[in-house]
Formats: C-alpha cells, sequence, structure tokens
C-alpha cells in the first residue's frame, strides 16, 4: 500500500513538474510573439514616419509647381494685357485721326 501511494505521488509530481515545465515555455513563448509583435509594430511606424515625410516632400513640391505655374500665368496675364492696351491706343489713336480728317474735311467744304 505505502508502495502505491509512493508510486502515485511521484506520479503526481513528475505531472505537477511537467505542467510548469509546459508553462515556462508557453510563457517563453508569449513573451518571444510579443517582443516580435513589438519589432513589427516599430518597423511599422518607421515606415509610416517615412511615409509620411514623403507625402510632406510631395506636397512641398507640388506646392512649389503650382506656385510657379501661377507666376508664369501672372506673367502672361499682364502681357496680353501689355498687348491689348498697345492695341487700343493704336485703334484710338487711328480713329481721333481719322475723325480729324473728317472734322477737316467737313470744315473744308
Amino acid at each position: 500500500m505505502k508502495i502505491r501511494l509512493l508510486a502515485m505521488s511521484a506520479l503526481f509530481a513528475f505531472t505537477v513538474s511537467a505542467c510548469g515545465q509546459k508553462e515556462d515555455a508557453a510563457k517563453a513563448d508569449a513573451a518571444r510573439l510579443a517582443k516580435e509583435a513589438a519589432q513589427k509594430a516599430d518597423e511599422s511606424a518607421k515606415k509610416a514616419g517615412a511615409a509620411v515625410g514623403a507625402a510632406a516632400e510631395a506636397t512641398k513640391e507640388a506646392g512649389k509647381d503650382a506656385m510657379a505655374a501661377t507666376k508664369e500665368a501672372g506673367k502672361e496675364a499682364v502681357e496680353a494685357t501689355k498687348e491689348a492696351g498697345k492695341e487700343m491706343v493704336v485703334k484710338a489713336a487711328d480713329a481721333t485721326k481719322d475723325a480729324a480728317d473728317r472734322a477737316k474735311a467737313a470744315v473744308s467744304k
């Protein structure tokens, strides 16, 4: 009877010991997985930061391009206005000369 009790106690102790080892292995696996997850999160954060930086740089370049295009369009508008003004002055001068010639002709009659 004592031998039987001793054998059962040994079996029970072995079982408890094995469970403890399984728990330790599970804890070690959990710690390893947590560390890997933290590394992946860090890598993702770095990639996201790089993407934000690239987007900011692209926005900055697009802004520069838009400013250059606006400046160029403004120059073209000023030049077109100058040309239109010159044409109006020439037409006004021609019309004034024509009116003066007609007035002269009318006075001569």
